[in-house]
């Protein structure tokens, strides 16, 4: 996007996060809540909605529920209702979606990100539907030879998460739901597994003038499986919108399909308004009215929230926001990371969370493992971190010993001895060694020297650095790096 578009129009953006919640059962019948099993085999009759079948509402979506609020700071109405959500889709057998409507369970909530506090309209419970696959063709349904649909997923507990329209860029709503996806994680109420759809977002963006109050037209984005996908969509049709009005046309409010491979939105159907769903109060389930002692569960069962915890590492471990924020998003790595720390006997914090960001986090996603999973257990990092600090092993000797270790479950301190990696620390051994690679290079020596006189950076660089990697190879790099600079800085100013 240009500069001049950038001064011209501002974006609104308001997110709808669908998150299934980690119940056993479904939201309201007995059938298994799970992902990957065979297609129609955890259905009924109640989330079929076969004549004289009766729903009864799933006890801990409600205790879910509860502390979705007091994570997101919403507050929680006395009592809230159910209503049908008419409209027909072959993967909805009921004909209709028991979801909430303007009575829900939550309301009037907000999310600080990076100083800025986004509002959260409303957290309504309801359920999910079947999933239609579209065979033959791209997978789109004007492409198919034909559908089928698997209605195992057909009342799956929900909370759908609405943002008010506060969010102004692509990267402000990537963050946002990045922390949303984070606490649901914590609190433990959601895998929220983006690739497996028990998290999906829906992006309504509109552009106005910058300075204006007004809002735009909407349109609404869906098919975003990733946070990745998330703004690259809301990057495209920001672009697409201001190009739109900026040559005199107008943007239609239309739900629109993200491609993902094309990183282009296509329209797929007008915008429905509330009134198309003729909502109506369900008949058949009553009130949800928790009690106090239900809210005072929810709020005691919190465990320590993402930003709590970034806030803590920094300011017990002395490292930034950037290296908090990494620990803390990838699943399992804060928890390896806290392991680790109890357990160092050399060597900082610090050090370890470089270690667990940086090599072991790229383990993480070239081996598609979690930190539960690796062969190297935290004690061991430590372990590691501990041999770099007593300087038994160099930083770039530690990453081939780590790399063993994650291969072979080993211990650090087995592999150092097995491979007789230990570093060279004594003084007197590495001078000898200084001394005598010195004095093998004379002449380069003599050009060092001169370079320093003449003033030349570049030659006494490019000196300095030879001499350096002769007297590694020397010691099969086996040298203490910091050591070996002090002794040459040692001879070769004397």
């Amino acid at each position: 996007m240009t500069t001049t578009t950038a001064a011209t129009w501002e974006a609104v953006i308001g997110l709808e996060v669908h998150v299934e919640l980690a119940t056993a059962t479904k939201l309201f019948c007995g059938c298994r809540n799970e992902f990957g099993a065979e297609p129609n085999t955890n259905i009924c009759p109640v989330c079929l909605g076969l004549p004289g079948s009766l729903p009864v509402l799933n006890e801990k979506a409600v205790e879910f529920a509860l502390q979705i609020a007091e994570a997101l700071n919403l507050t929680v109405p006395e009592h809230s209702i159910f209503h049908r959500k008419n409209y027909f889709y072959p993967d909805m057998p009921k004909d209709f979606q028991t979801s909430q409507y303007d009575e829900p369970i939550t309301i009037d909530g907000s999310l600080e990100i990076d100083g800025v506090v986004i509002g959260i309209e409303r957290a309504h419970m309801e359920e999910d539907t079947g999933k239609t696959v579209h065979v033959g063709g791209g997978g789109r349904i004007h492409e198919a030879d034909h559908s089928l649909v698997d209605y195992n997923r057909a009342g799956v507990p929900l909370m759908e998460i609405v943002s008010r329209p506060d969010i102004r860029t692509a990267e402000q709503a990537r963050a946002y739901a990045g922390e949303l996806r984070a606490i649901l994680q914590t609190i433990g109420v959601s895998d929220v597994k983006m690739e497996e759809g028990s998290m999906r977002i829906d992006a309504n963006v509109s552009l106005r003038p910058v300075g204006a109050d007004a809002f735009g037209t909407k349109v609404e984005v869906k098919n975003m499986n990733s946070l990745r996908s998330l703004g690259r969509a809301l990057e495209h049709e920001i672009e697409r919108q201001t190009e739109l009005l900026e040559s005199g046309g107008r943007v239609v409010q239309e739900t629109r399909h993200w491609d993902e491979g094309a990183g282009v939105t296509h329209g797929l159907r007008s915008k429905e308004e509330a009134f198309d769903y003729r909502y109506f109060p369900e008949p058949d389930l009553v009130p949800v009215a928790p009690t106090d002692e239900m809210r005072a569960s929810a709020r005691g069962s919190l465990p320590e929230l993402p930003a709590a915890r970034r806030a803590r590492y920094e300011a017990e471990w002395g490292i930034g926001a950037d290296d908090s924020r990494v620990l803390v998003e990838v699943s399992g790595l804060d928890a390896y990371a806290e392991a680790a720390v109890h357990a160092l006997q050399g060597g900082t914090a610090k050090d370890v969370v470089n270690w667990a960001i940086g090599d072991l986090l790229g383990h993480l996603n070239e081996q598609g493992v979690a930190p539960d999973q690796l062969r190297l257990t935290p004690d061991a990092l430590a372990e590691l971190v501990g041999l770099v600090a007593d300087d038994t092993l160099s930083r770039s000797m530690a990453k081939d010993v780590l790399a063993g270790a994650l291969d072979s479950g080993k211990r650090p301190r087995a592999i150092v001895e097995e491979q007789g990696l230990a570093q060279v620390s004594d003084t007197s051994e590495l001078g000898a060694i200084v001394e005598r690679i010195l004095a093998e290079h004379a002449d380069d020596v003599a050009a060092y020297k001169a370079a320093v006189a003449a003033g030349d950076q570049k030659t006494t660089k490019k000196k300095r650095g030879y001499l350096f990697g002769q007297v590694m190879a020397a010691t099969d790099r086996k040298a203490n790096p910091q050591l070996v600079n002090q002794l040459l800085d040692q001879h070769l100013e004397g």
